[in-house]
């Protein structure tokens, strides 16, 4: 016959409570040293617990977003930024853009540090509020799109991808694509219109985007869809990585 300890336990598992299962003994002891309250007892049993689910859940969206390892805020040279990006970091880390189902547009040459900027981003939007976030460079989104398309599961993958408050797409000037390709990567981008939002680099600037679509009217209706709500970053200046390069040198 299980004694009320035992009881108590299963009944906390029973419940989904699993920190509060595992302390609350230990919690109990540490209740009668210093004289809590029931309800100072309650408080300390309910904050392990919230403090727990908060670092699982955590630990379970950086794992889905597959950032790239290293491109955090910490490693990001701010330093290095265009002043007017810089200055818009704050507001964007409050995260208010995804809540009106806004887009990020960041253009400029390579090595400028769009990517680190947005996978950084991405990553304090899910430390800070866990918001759900997926980096997925465009050449790979395609591939994925177009074999869901042969095998005739667009609509799931999509609705899969939809999980996702923010789709960080790197690259999307990078591969230029051909009509079936092309056709696949407007679907997604029209699917999240004014529903989710995008965080998107690109190489290219806006005039340039018919290398990517092939097509006149897809590319102005897919511009259309990206700008219509959005916040556009440009990364002008020398390459940070030929920066970074040179200071090696002189190492």
């Amino acid at each position: 016959m299980q004694n009320k300890d035992d009881t108590l336990g299963a009944l906390l598992r029973s419940f989904n409570l699993s920190t509060m299962a595992t302390i609350y003994e230990e919690a109990l002891l540490e209740a009668e040293k210093k004289n809590w309250t029931h309800r100072e007892l309650l408080l300390h049993l309910c904050e392990c617990e919230a403090g727990e689910r908060s670092r699982k859940l955590t630990e379970r969206l950086l794992k889905l977003s597959c950032l790239p390892l290293g491109k955090t805020i910490e490693t990001l040279k701010t330093a290095l930024l265009p002043e007017k990006v810089r200055r818009q970091l704050p507001q964007l880390l409050e995260g208010n853009f995804i809540d009106r189902h806004e887009n990020i547009l960041a253009f400029g040459l390579p090595g400028r540090g769009k990517t680190h900027f947005l996978a950084a981003l991405g990553h304090e939007l899910i430390l800070r509020q866990k918001r759900r976030v997926i980096f997925i460079p465009t050449f790979k989104l395609v591939e994925r799109l177009l074999l869901a398309k042969k095998e005739s599961r667009l609509e799931e993958t999509l609705k899969k991808l939809d999980y996702f408050e923010v789709v960080i797409l790197d690259d999307i000037g990078y591969v230029q694509h051909n009509r079936e390709e092309m056709e696949v990567l407007f679907t997604f981008l029209a699917d999240r219109y004014e529903r989710r939002s995008l965080m998107v680099t690109s190489n290219l600037v806006f005039s340039q985007w018919d290398k990517i679509f092939q097509n006149p009217m897809t590319t102005m209706a897919a511009i259309d869809r990206l700008v219509h709500h959005s916040t556009i970053l440009e990364f002008s200046g020398d390459s940070n990585r030929a920066k970074s390069a040179k200071e090696k040198i002189k190492e």
